[in-house]
């Protein structure tokens, strides 16, 4: 997950522009959607987490389409009445009345005569009611149209990059709905970035540029966008003149919107005929996993970026994390992503073997220099590509926050399928946020902690990073599993 502070200015519209990479974004091209919609044959379904999501990331295209005769309707999770939280003049309550109001007359100037659910779940709780939201944008998504389930649903919905944790839950509901029901109908799937805009940075490596798309939008639909960015004066204006009534959208965020276009992240498959075979699979996503090219980067001149070899910190953490170990030795070893192999030396002293595997050649040609004969390494992309054998111990350090959430399952599917049924699991990651990062270290071993096939032997927490020790249930402790108790 990305780190940021609205009251920043970000990244300026101008380094945008003067940078040059919107410019070369492939079109998006969405005249087949516009002919299903002149033959009433088009649906159109918006997700927002909040009030004004809609028309940031979205209102030309909706406006295009609804204008060509697709029938559309929105879907708001929350009201935003977490905007200002200390504002002295206006009441939750009253903030809540205000921006539906706003919300409403904004999507008048869209896509008139819309249909319009207003879920009311909380603004910054979405994580919370997953369940409650998915049931409720799968209703929408999944009502059938003026031909049945004959006509073509296109959902356009917060990009789960956009490193705002809403715009996450809700994209990722999404990428679920659409993929669970596009068995049972025709279901395309568009996202639109709005933070993005604020904290990303034109030669990031780990943005999806190969997957962003640009549609170049008329006069008329820049109109209709500002007049409908201006319904949500809560948003664009203070409150009042007093402090905690600023206003949430500052004047560079603003320019990110009075662009000539919108850029959305699409499945290949959308953007051209729906009728085309689903080309979809070559596409990364937005919470794809980080690729060889960003760590190729990253270790380029550089031996030990990380620190592993000079910094106190990595070497309290790496005793903390041998320590916690259940058993004093292990007869096969597993890192994944062991980079140059400081922790690998470490654990092929407890190891009868150990293997390391690392998606970067450059750290793994350290390791090796390291460690001589004493471990074996393999470059490989993980959880695609996974070593062969088992082991009774597979440690994943400072790792599982660069994988996709999908990628994350599948990897910890792989890492349980490998693992003997003495095995033990390991994983240790920093609990800081890091912009680059498709997750969070908290979100990675959150997801570890919901699998039923795994239970926690040892928790090591502090603010700075998590250690859990899984095994197989029924976990028990050191003392009864070596006769003490």
């Amino acid at each position: 997950m990305v780190s940021f502070d609205h009251r920043d200015v970000g990244t300026l519209e101008a380094d945008w522009e003067r940078s040059g990479r919107l410019g070369t974004l492939e079109p998006l091209d969405v005249s087949g959607l516009e002919s299903l919609a002149a033959r009433s044959a088009l649906r159109v379904v918006v997700l927002a987490a909040h009030p004004d999501d809609e028309t940031l990331g979205a209102a030309g295209l909706v406006a295009r389409l609804a204008r060509a005769g697709a029938r559309v309707s929105y879907v708001i999770a929350s009201d935003g009445e977490a905007s200002h939280p200390d504002s002295p003049t206006t009441s939750v309550e009253a903030l809540v009345r205000t921006r539906r109001r706003e919300l409403l007359s904004a999507v008048q100037h869209v896509a008139p005569g819309a249909a319009v659910h207003l879920l009311g779940l909380p603004d910054g709780g979405l994580r919370e009611h997953r369940a409650e939201l998915r049931a409720s944008v799968e209703s929408v998504v999944t009502a059938d149209g003026p031909h049945g389930r004959d006509g073509t649903t296109l959902v356009v919905a917060p990009w789960a990059g956009d490193g705002h944790r809403d715009h996450r839950i809700v994209g990722e509901v999404a990428r679920e709905v659409v993929q669970g029901a596009a068995g049972e109908r025709e279901l395309r799937l568009v996202e639109y970035p709005v933070w993005f805009w604020h904290w990303g940075a034109p030669d990031g490596l780990a943005h999806p540029w190969s997957s962003m798309r640009r549609l170049d939008l008329t006069v008329d639909e820049l109109d209709c966008r500002r007049r409908s960015l201006a319904e949500h004066r809560s948003q664009v204006a203070p409150l009042s003149e007093q402090p905690g009534d600023e206003a949430l959208l500052g004047p560079e965020m603003l320019r990110h919107f009075d662009r000539p276009y919108e850029v959305f992240v699409v499945e290949k498959r959308a953007e051209t005929d729906p009728s085309q075979p689903d080309d979809a699979s070559e596409q990364p996503t937005m919470t794809s996993s980080l690729g060889e090219e960003f760590f190729d980067s990253f270790y380029e001149g550089r031996s030990d970026p990380w620190g592993f070899e000079s910094r106190w910190y990595e070497e309290r953490k790496r005793a903390i994390t041998l320590a916690s170990l259940p058993r004093q030795t292990f007869r096969a070893g597993l890192e994944i992503g062991c980079s140059t192999g400081v922790l690998t030396e470490a654990l092929s002293q407890r190891c009868g073997t150990i293997l390391g595997v690392d998606i970067a050649a450059a750290p793994l040609d350290v390791a090796r220099r390291r460690l001589g004969d004493g471990a074996r390494f393999e470059q490989l992309t993980t959880p695609r590509e996974w070593p062969a054998g088992d082991f009774d111990l597979i440690v994943l350090s400072e790792v599982g926050y660069y994988y996709g959430p999908e990628d994350l399952v599948t990897m910890l599917d792989r890492a349980v399928a490998s693992l003997t049924p003495d095995g033990v699991l390991v994983l240790c990651h920093w609990r800081h946020e890091v912009e680059e990062y498709p997750l969070s270290g908290d979100e990675v071993h959150a997801a570890a902690a919901e699998r039923t096939d795994l239970a926690r032997l040892l928790r090591h927490e502090e603010e700075d990073f998590l250690l859990d020790v899984l095994v197989r249930p029924p976990a028990r402790s050191v003392a009864r599993e070596t006769g003490l108790l």
